[in-house]
């Protein structure tokens, strides 16, 4: 009996042995598959294209125009809405136009409740042409230098001033 499970044992070795090596000789004599490189012009899109945003984040973002850039050019206005747009695609702040305005400590008028004011027209079309508008500065910050207390916003370079308003990076 003892032989018999021997034979058994070495006839099951020998012929997975041979499944084993017949499978490999199988593979090597595979063809080989030809990849063409294709290259595909991509159009590159970004969290603040225009179809991305919705109708209440234009709204909330003109209201906070309307409170920031009251009385200042129509060019300050497109620049405050370009600084919030500027900050949902940068790394550093957070990844909606909601959460970057409402951010601590980021803007005035949601601190002192001026954001809940409604937006005129002229800030609803400042927010349009600054979703609009393909070549936007890297500016993050703007202040008004009559009025600003923290010494870190002085520390930073002034790209442009419009209006009362100097726009920092």
């Amino acid at each position: 009996m003892k032989r018999f499970l021997i034979f058994i044992s070495f006839l099951t070795l020998l012929i997975g042995s041979y499944t084993v090596y017949a499978e490999t000789e199988k593979n090597n004599q595979a063809k080989t598959l030809k990849i063409k490189k294709v290259d595909v012009d991509v159009k590159e899109f970004s969290a603040t294209d225009k179809r991305f945003i919705k109708e209440e984040d234009e709204k909330l973002l003109a209201r906070l125009v309307e409170a920031e850039a009251k009385g200042e050019p129509y060019e300050g206005k497109v620049a405050v809405a370009t600084v919030v747009l500027n900050r949902v695609e940068n790394e550093q702040f957070p990844d909606t136009i909601k959460e970057v305005i409402y951010q601590k400590n980021a803007f005035q008028p949601v601190k002192n409740g001026e954001i809940q004011k409604p937006a005129n027209e002229e800030a609803m079309k400042a927010v349009k042409d600054a979703l609009k508008n393909k070549d936007k500065n890297d500016c993050l910050y703007f202040y008004n230098p009559e009025t600003a207390t923290s010494k870190w916003i002085f520390s930073r370079k002034v790209v442009k001033k419009i209006g009362n308003h100097a726009f920092t990076m």
